[in-house]
This record gives structure tokens, sequence and C-alpha cells, in this order.
């Protein structure tokens, strides 16, 4: 989301504004809402209508649908493909971060590359923003634990070999797979609504320091983009228009101007693309490119990626305060745990600025934006 704020605005309330994202977002492992708990007639609404579920809810308005990806909604989803475990895992979890690199994290705009598509994207320089980093929770986790389990099953039925485990599968219009998009497409749409809500009450939170509205202070979506997803999409492979499905692992989509998919507001620029870093250095916005759409099925990364394993970081930090680490960069962090600020410090991960350059430079997306934190609340 973009605002009308500066960092010279919000700094002196970081505090209130950090411990109110805090405590109106819950966080951490298994962590859950106690103020919306769905029925299993509800859950199904999400699973089927995603974010549409929640601005019929009263969370958010339709501008927002403009401006999420598939206007937050995956077509294919069939919430009768989801188990009753994931359900009972996802009936009080909508709302919530979770653990692990998921954050909601207060930025400004530090730096500006490409001023058309920033003044497209509605970002100007020392602009505050917020960015949102949550999936499908437990649902979705039990989504994919369970279809593990059913694929490596199913290649053997198919005679596939694999090179490791972890890349077990299936035909896509076997039963098994078509029973697998369907669960994972209805896990995605959760994912859409989870983040929904989210920006939700982060407006709310900002209502409350500021005391003002939420229009007044410019709470403005700017985009909402998958990651770690397979999509159905047609895409120009040697010359012929054929239709695919698009794995996007540690990736996200970038499509570019004048794709029919990208919002009206964005149609000459291109997708906006959100590649989040570590909570102490700096994210990126970027923009999709026709080259991605030549070269990587319109994709390109999703964030930095780690160079130090959980355990690693943990050991790294011993005898040290992260937060204290962090208040000296500038930035208030809250966290449900100490262990997760040590799993999560800037050290574990790449630098995401040599990341984005990378792409920059490779011409599947374009850099738009540079967004350094100023406060955030990790799971």
């Amino acid at each position: 989301m973009r605002s009308v704020l500066s960092a010279k605005d919000v700094r002196h309330r970081l505090p209130d504004i950090v411990e109110g994202l805090f405590r109106n977002v819950p966080s951490g492992l298994g962590s859950r809402r106690k103020d919306l708990k769905l029925s299993h007639g509800e859950l199904r609404g999400v699973l089927e209508k995603g974010a549409r579920w929640a601005i019929t809810n009263g969370f958010g308005t339709q501008s927002d649908i403009d401006h999420i990806e598939d206007q937050g909604c995956l077509d294919d989803a069939d919430p009768d493909a989801v188990s009753d475990r994931a359900y009972e895992r996802g009936k009080d979890q909508l709302g919530t971060v979770g653990s692990g690199n998921h954050f909601v994290e207060v930025g400004y705009v530090a730096e500006i590359f490409d001023e058309e598509a920033a003044r497209a994207f509605g970002l100007t320089h020392d602009q505050v923003t917020i960015m949102v980093h949550t999936g499908s929770r437990g649902l979705g986790y039990q989504v994919c634990d369970e279809s593990i389990r059913q694929m490596l099953s199913a290649t053997a039925k198919y005679g596939i070999d694999l090179v490791d485990r972890q890349l077990c599968c299936a035909p896509l219009t076997s039963p098994e797979g078509r029973r697998y998009f369907s669960a994972m497409a209805a896990a995605a749409n959760y994912a859409f609504a989870n983040r929904q809500l989210i920006t939700h009450w982060v407006r709310e939170t900002f209502e409350e320091v500021f005391a003002a509205s939420a229009s007044s202070l410019g709470l403005t979506l700017v985009y909402d983009v998958c990651h770690n997803i397979a999509k159905k999409e047609t895409h120009r492979v040697e010359g012929t228009d054929v239709p695919l499905c698009v794995h996007r692992k540690g990736a996200t989509r970038a499509f570019p101007p004048h794709h029919r998919l990208v919002p009206d507001r964005y149609r000459e620029v291109g997708q906006p693309v959100l590649v989040p870093g570590d909570m102490g250095r700096a994210s990126y916005v970027l923009a999709g490119t026709e080259r991605a759409m030549d070269e990587t099925f319109g994709s390109t990364c999703h964030g930095a990626g780690r160079i130090m394993s959980r355990s690693a970081a943990l050991r790294s930090a011993r005898g040290r305060s992260i937060i204290r680490e962090m208040e000296e960069r500038g930035v208030c962090v809250r966290a449900a745990s100490k262990a997760t600020l040590a799993e999560e410090m800037p050290e574990a991960y790449k630098d995401v600025s040599k990341v984005v350059q990378v792409v920059h430079r490779a011409g599947i997306s374009r850099l738009v934006a540079k967004i350094v934190p100023l406060g955030s609340i990790k799971g």
C-alpha cells in the first residue's frame, strides 16, 4: 500500500504504529484471531471467492479488487478438494501473518529509478508504504503436505522418474493432478482473502494512530501479486500460442505493458512487481517487461533468498540483541519470539539490491523504486 504520509510524518509515531500492527494483526507460528472464527460454510466461501469474499464482508473496497492479481480469485478453486483437516487449520487463521519470513512492514520510498512507472504506481520520493508478505497459512500447508503424499504415489503410477522426491508430480489432466490444482487454487484464494483482511486491519491501525480516516491518509493498495503458485496461462512458444501451466516457485508474475491482465492504471508501464528484502536493508518495486514474456513465461524473482540456514542464524545470533541492532539501523521491530528475529536477521539473506540488479540487467523486470524499512512485525 501507498500513503500520503512522509517518513518524517511517521518516525516519531513508529513505536505506536508497530505496536498497533502487532496487536491488530496476529503473527507467529499457529497465530489465530479471537474475533474471527469462520464456520465451515463461511470458509468454503473464502476458498471459492478469495479476496471478493473479504470485500463483500466489509474488508476493503472494489478498488482493492482491481489491484490484485486475477482480481483476488482463481476460478479453478474447488473447496471440495480441500480436506477436513485443512479446513480445521484454516478456520481461525484468516487475517494473520504466521511465522518465518512473513511480515507486515512500514517503509518509505528512498529512491526512484523509473519516474514514469513510479507515477503510474502512485509512488513518490520519501512516501510511506506498507508491504504485507503472507499466504495461505496452515490451510495451505496442509494442502501441500497431503498432496505430496498423493503425488509420490502418482509418480510411481505414471512411471515418472524423479531426480529428487520433492519434485513429485502427476499429469495435470490426471485425477491426482486435477485435484491438486483445484486444492492449490482454493488455498490461493484463502491467501488472497488473508492479505485483504490484513490490509483492512493495517488501515484501521493507521486510523487509530493518526486519528484520521484511511482515505485521508491515502492508504491505497498498489498491487497484490502471487508467488509460489502454478497458473494456467497462454504463452508464445516457437511462434505459436500454447496453453501452459506455469510454476512460479520462488518467482512472481511480471507481465509487460499492454497485457490484458495488467490493471488499466498500469497498462502503459507494466504490472507492478514486489520483491521483498530483509527487515534491515530494503525491498524493491519493479515492473514487468516484454522480455520476461519471451524468456521466462512472464516471471521474475520473488525475493533475495537465504544464504544462512535458520539453525545457522540462531547460532550466529547468540549473545546478540537483534532488536537493539535493528533500532540502531533506525528500524522498529516486534516479533512473536526472539528466535524469529534471530532466524530473520538481515545477514541471513542475500543482498536484495544485488538480486534485483541481476533481473533488471537481464531485462525480465525493470527497477522502479527502492523502499527502505522503518518498522516491521514478524512471526
